[in-house]
């Protein structure tokens, strides 16, 4: 039986990842500060705190991948304080699976990195890919720089290391979609700002398939974007959604509202208003094809009732 072991691996792509790797009889363990909240029977849950070596590096040696999921949710207010949380969780659990990786007797073959989308800059203009994309130089991209210069500074002989630059992820499990899902419910499904902000996205079955995907794929390696090849305007997600969920009024909330609205939300506009165009170029180069490339059937699929078990 093969063994994936997932930092930080309780959040909605960590259960994304669960789910997949337990239904192809992996053995699945997480890596969490509270693995008693956590446990269920099919996935093994251990402590670590993100930062030091702990009784968690034995694992490593059974291991065939790793994954690195951990870090701060970013759907917070950006004080100092949060901004030092967002940045310190990142690199810190970095360095310390690179650290344990290096010690090492038998590594694992495959080290992937979860990193983002948004660290290419504000782009309505053109998409922006691993090859030509323009790197941002505000807060969020340089979070995003300092986590993969932390994951590349661990290169060990033998170990693939895969940085994955992840858009927002739509699922049931939890994250962005439950959100926007809520505003279009409460009347407020309209766009935000001009709405011409582009939207990057994947849907949770291709985020299951692209990690298995770098599993079965030597040749990935290095910096990866993981968006569907299609982003679209703000305005049109926000159409699609309304559409599928039924809701006829809709308010389009100008700019200069948003903040106050992000303030009660204890959020940031940030999260809104940057245009993220990015494709996955070289993922697609490698021969990656995403079941769910467009909108409309990725909508369709989430957005579908669940029907009744018949007995």
């Amino acid at each position: 039986m093969k063994t994936i072991l997932l930092a930080g691996g309780t959040g909605t792509m960590g259960r994304i990842l669960q789910d997949h790797f337990v239904k192809h009889g992996w053995h699945v363990i997480v890596l969490t500060r509270q693995p008693d909240r956590h446990a269920k029977d099919s996935v093994t849950f251990l402590p670590w705190d993100g930062r030091t070596p702990g009784a968690w590096t034995r694992e490593l040696e059974r291991a065939d991948v790793v994954v690195n999921l951990a870090g701060r949710s970013v759907d917070c207010r950006y004080t100092a304080r949060n901004k030092a949380l967002i940045l310190n969780s990142r690199v810190d659990a970095t360095h310390a699976l690179g650290q344990a990786i290096e010690r090492c007797t038998t590594p694992p073959k495959l080290w992937i990195n979860l990193s983002s989308a948004t660290v290419y800059r504000h782009a309505e203009d053109r998409p922006m890919d691993e090859n030509t994309g323009e790197l941002g130089t505000d807060f969020s991209p340089q979070v995003v720089l300092a986590w993969e210069k932390a994951f590349f500074a661990h290169p060990r002989p033998g170990v693939r290391q895969v940085a994955v630059r992840c858009a927002m992820v739509f699922s049931r499990q939890g994250g962005v979609l439950p959100r926007f899902r809520q505003l279009v419910r409460l009347g407020l499904g309209g766009y935000h700002g001009p709405g011409t902000q582009y939207v990057s996205w994947v849907h949770e079955a291709d985020v299951a398939g692209f990690f298995q995907w770098l599993i079965d794929t030597p040749q990935a390696e290095g910096i990866l974007n993981l968006a569907t090849p299609e982003p679209l305007p703000e305005r049109d997600l926000m159409r699609h959604l309304r559409e599928r969920i039924g809701h006829l009024l809709h308010i389009n909330t100008p700019a200069w509202t948003l903040p106050i609205g992000a303030w009660l939300m204890r959020t940031e506009v940030e999260l809104v208003l940057k245009s993220r165009r990015v494709v996955p170029t070289r993922a697609l180069q490698l021969g990656f094809r995403f079941r769910y490339p467009r909108i409309e059937p990725a909508l369709d699929a989430l957005c579908a009732k669940a029907q009744p078990v018949r007995p």
